[in-house]
């Protein structure tokens, strides 16, 4: 991860040296970055991936297919003899009628994107694919005058730049300018006057590196650095639509800024984001991890559909997980075949089918939820859990007491007991259960009250109470029945007998 973010920090400063084109360079036309742009912008529309706008049956975007011969029997591009090329008599021809692309298009070549056609025509042809499916290879290192000048292998190629144009290299920055610009860089904040006096008394030769490792080892650096992938995961605090109420997803940033901080393997950052929860027994971090894909809007405004927006969200995890990971735009392949890439509408469905096997439905309590706790409250939670545990262990012990108690109750208590049934006079159920009260004072539940809380009144008539039984019974032998948190409350003139009935 670091890596990545040093590589980042450099190249923002080389591209600046780069040749507005290959010409410049003299080197050889580069397709990726000047003939796909030229194809991409005036011909793709007509000539490219989408197979209904195709036009005289030629497509320019597939190399094989571009040398193919149209419907008129000529070929486009013949690699090798640009003058023989029907294209470049296409888009060099006088008659309007046979020009390419057509006025009624708007568009026009220069005088410059013909001769970059003509000339990569002439040089082979050769097409490339997108960088993102291109496996980098590091290039040799150019000979450069001002060897010591260089610090790391992306100077040689600064130097060979500046050596170009006839510039020098500027001299090196007092220690004051590096530590204020590399602190800005890799943290986002100045250096405090402590820091700038560390680094000032610091006569080591690599008391720069070591300047900046002790950067990458602030926790500054990862929240400075997160913010570039947080806005790549669309992250917010809220909803996004409608009133944009709030939303408790901070521990999917604090994710993030510890990966930084952690210098997190890019791969292993990449697989627990797309695929965290798929992993063998996942850690509590792989899950949060994968709420890079709940960073969606949802929207539970009134009248609102929710398979509606569920779907939304589903594009927008297609549409973002491509276009952060391989650079590329696939948005516009949901409604038809793309105009511009060779993707069809099948193929972003197929990629839609992965994504949508999630539980979220958006629901407005945004669930399925991760219930998290900091550290300190996982400690004070492990606390609170072993004590409840050794009073749970001591209650459930019987007492010497207790244990002589019950025996004598056992012994004392009269077995001929005059037991009167009572008849409820009031009762409330949660669920509102049909219920029917007998001659005998028992109480039915309706079908399906496999579960019910309650709260049943009594008359209380007798004016001496020696004992309360309650009998439960299933509609056969084979149902279990179980009242729990039963309690029992006497306010002569009645008795109120609250529990919960799990059959």
């Amino acid at each position: 991860m670091r890596r990545l973010i040093r590589f980042l920090s450099a190249v923002s400063g080389v591209l600046l040296f780069l040749p507005k084109d290959a010409t410049a360079a003299g080197a050889k036309v580069d397709f990726q970055r000047e003939v796909h742009p030229i194809l991409s912008q005036n011909c793709f529309l007509c000539h490219g991936p989408d197979e209904k706008d195709r036009k005289s049956g030629l497509r320019l975007d597939l190399r094989d297919e571009a040398l193919k011969p149209a419907k008129s029997g000529k070929k486009a591009i013949i690699p090798g003899d640009s003058d023989q090329s029907e294209l470049v008599a296409r888009i060099t021809q006088t008659d309007p009628d046979e020009k390419m692309p057509p006025a009624k298009s708007g568009k026009k070549l220069t005088d410059h994107e013909i001769d970059v056609l003509r000339r990569w025509i002439a040089e082979g042809a050769p097409y490339a694919l997108h960088w993102a499916y291109v496996k980098p290879i590091r290039p040799p290192l150019p000979s450069v005058k001002h060897a010591s000048w260089v610090r790391n292998g992306l100077d040689y190629f600064i130097v060979q730049r500046l050596e170009k144009e006839g510039l020098e290299p500027e001299p090196e920055a007092d220690k004051r300018t590096l530590i204020r610009r590399v602190s800005l860089d890799l943290t986002g904040l100045p250096p405090t006057p402590e820091e700038v006096s560390t680094f000032l008394g610091d006569a080591r030769t690599d008391a720069f590196e070591a300047l900046v490792d002790r950067l990458l080892d602030h926790e500054s650096f990862g929240e400075h650095w997160a913010r570039m992938w947080l806005d790549l995961a669309r992250y917010a605090d809220s909803a996004g639509y409608a009133d944009d109420p709030l939303r408790t997803i901070w521990a999917y940033r604090d994710y993030v800024i510890d990966a930084f901080n952690k210098n997190k393997p890019f791969e292993q950052f990449t697989i627990e984001q797309i695929a965290g929860d798929l992993l063998p027994d996942p850690s509590e971090e792989q899950l949060v991890a994968t709420a890079f894909h709940r960073n969606t809007m949802t929207n539970n405004e009134g009248g609102t559909s929710d398979e509606e927006f569920r779907s939304a969200a589903i594009v927008d995890r297609v549409n973002t997980t491509m276009a952060v990971w391989m650079g590329t735009s696939l948005g516009c392949a949901q409604c038809h075949n793309h105009k511009y890439d060779p993707i069809t509408q099948e193929e972003y469905f197929r990629f839609y089918a992965i994504l949508n096997n999630t539980e979220d439905s958006d629901k407005s309590d945004e669930s399925p939820t991760l219930k998290l706790y900091t550290r300190p409250q996982e400690k004070q939670r492990a606390t609170w859990q072993a004590e409840l545990a050794t009073l749970d262990k001591k209650l459930a012990a019987p007492t010497s007491e207790l244990l002589k108690n019950f025996d004598r109750w056992q012994a004392e208590f009269p077995r001929n007991l005059d037991w009167q049934a009572l008849k409820a006079t009031n009762g409330t159920y949660k669920r509102e259960l049909s219920t029917e009260t007998k001659d005998d004072g028992t109480i039915h539940f309706g079908v399906g009250a496999a579960r019910e809380t309650y709260n049943l009144e009594f008359p209380l008539e007798a004016k001496n109470l020696s004992a309360l039984r309650l009998e439960i019974a299933g509609a056969n032998t084979s149902d279990k029945s179980l009242i729990t948190r039963l309690s029992a409350t006497i306010v002569p003139p009645k008795l109120t007998i609250g529990g919960r009935y799990i059959r």
